[in-house]
């Protein structure tokens, strides 16, 4: 259980966003010892669009440095910086290319949030000496500590709309002990006024809009063109490399049909993009793997669930029946929309999360 007191000893990311410099705010306010970190991760390797927003990964990386040191600042609690140039590209962006380069499409938060901000950035921070009893971000979520079970709970923010409760299921037991989400019973524009309130730099910031400034395809090497081909094997047009697309894609396909065409299979052995109808899409089914059980043990029997398969889907109830030691069968009552190898399927029971793992693939 965690105690919480004006004793205790708080790190907090800090992004230079509204969000994380707000959550600075309240733990300041609320007594605790606060201390601010930030990790640099700007390799250099991407091109950023004229007029592009900030980006999680990107040339603008230099601003929201020093907006969350201007912060720290004015709050009066230290701040450092740490080099995870390293760290990143090795977790998040080498994974990231070679999913698109396997026909997959990954979701780099998922990977991210364990690996390095609650991974390699903790890690980090303790290796320099900083004392912390907990580790704070800025997402929308919430921890409870369950007596019942004797497990960390990760539950969805008070506001839906926000919740990122999706992005940190990859979270162990141990991370979510010493995990503190400070805006997890607020909404956005409450936030957003009380950045206003206490004065912060940051109040009217854009959120930032993507994963990497100029887009994934500037980190991904070139990659051969091949067949665009229907379910019966025509040929209707040539693609420009598979990184370039993902399941349920319509846009951009550059081929002829009396009917509109999505992307329904990425056959990355065959270099290949198969397209169909929407109809084509709906699957009851996935196989899951790379799991990891929050609110339960690992089930050894089928289990009631509302899956999530993308962060923006809507939640649909399913039952998920374990196949081996780190592979699940999730069978949906209803049909689902483009079901996506490489993206997180998570499994919540109201607005606990259960556990989630990676879709490998459909299954009817």
């Amino acid at each position: 259980m965690k105690v919480l007191n004006n004793k205790t000893k708080v790190v907090m990311a800090m992004s230079g966003g509204v969000d994380s410099s707000v959550a600075v705010a309240l733990l300041k306010k609320e007594g605790y010892q606060v201390s601010g970190v930030t990790m640099q991760i700007w390799g250099g390797d991407a091109t950023l669009e004229e007029g592009s927003h900030h980006a999680c990964y990107g040339p603008g990386e230099a601003e929201d440095i020093e907006d969350a040191r201007k912060v720290a600042r004015i709050l009066g609690i230290p701040f450092y910086v740490f080099d995870l140039r390293q760290e990143y590209k090795t977790e998040v962006l080498d994974f990231y290319c070679q999913e698109y380069l396997s026909g997959r499409t990954p979701n780099p938060c998922w990977k991210c949030n364990r690996t390095v901000k609650f991974g390699a950035l903790m890690d980090k921070t303790r290796q320099s000496g900083i004392e912390f009893d907990y580790f704070a971000t800025g997402h929308y979520a919430r921890v409870k500590y369950s007596r019942d079970t004797g497990r960390y709970l990760l539950k969805k923010a008070k506001d839906l709309s926000k919740d990122q409760s999706y992005f940190l299921s990859s979270l162990s037991q141990e991370q979510l002990r010493q995990a503190l989400f400070p805006l997890g019973d607020y909404t956005k524009s409450e936030i957003r006024k009380m950045a206003s309130d206490f004065g912060l730099p940051v109040s009217d910031k854009p959120e930032s809009q993507d994963f990497i400034a100029g887009g994934y395809q500037s980190l991904i090497a070139a990659a051969p063109a091949g067949p665009i081909v229907d379910k019966q094997g025509n040929t209707l047009g040539e693609h420009r490399g598979i990184p370039f697309y993902t399941i349920g894609q319509r846009k951009g396909l550059s081929i002829s049909a009396e009917k509109p065409q999505y992307v329904t299979d990425i056959d990355a052995e065959n270099n290949t993009i198969v397209v169909g109808s929407k109809e084509e899409l709906y699957h009851n089914g996935l196989i899951a793997s790379g799991l990891n059980w929050i609110a339960i043990e690992k089930p050894e029997q089928p289990i009631e669930v509302e899956a999530r398969i993308r962060y923006r889907h809507q939640e649909a109830e399913a039952t998920v029946t374990p196949i081996d030691e780190d592979k699940v069968y999730v069978n949906f009552k209803t049909p689902q929309l483009s079901i996506t190898p490489g993206q997180t399927v998570v499994f919540y029971r109201g607005d606990v999360v259960l556990g989630g793992g990676i879709i490998d693939r459909t299954k009817e």
